[in-house]
């Protein structure tokens, strides 16, 4: 939303609305803006969860598979779980066969891995938007 219309709608005027933000902004409470993209305009409507478990959880193996999971694009989320699995992925790819491409070629072969099982998403109720503030 705009500015004016965020000022509006916590009843301020926009330049000390502006300030606040801005200082939000300056203290990282605000990390950045982003687009909402249609996965299908842009060929990645075939998404994929992916539960990986590691052989172990040593320091190293943690820290080789997280740098290298920042190297596949394809990859669009990536959470380290308590308990099990040890990670949950989401892959966002053009359909299956890209898919099976990308599971054989870079996600089995992460450092560590030791179990990767995917499931396919039917259909996305409620995309993640951000965090609610009030």
């Amino acid at each position: 939303m705009s500015n004016v219309e965020l000022a509006k709608a916590i009843g301020l005027s926009p330049t000390p609305t502006l300030r606040r933000v801005r200082e939000l902004e300056r203290r990282g409470a605000i990390r950045g803006y982003r687009a909402i993209i249609d996965p299908g305009a842009v060929q990645r409507s075939f998404q994929v969860l992916v539960w990986v478990d590691l052989v172990q959880g040593t320091r190293d193996i943690i820290e080789a598979f997280e740098r290298a999971l920042l190297d596949i694009p394809d990859v669009i989320e990536a959470q380290r779980l308590f308990g099990e699995p040890d990670y949950l992925l989401r892959v966002a790819v053009r359909d299956s066969d890209e898919y099976e491409r990308l599971y054989t070629n870079r996600l089995a072969a992460l450092p560590g891995v030791s179990k990767a099982r995917s499931q396919i998403s039917m259909k996305t109720i409620k995309q993640g938007l951000g965090l609610p503030v009030a």
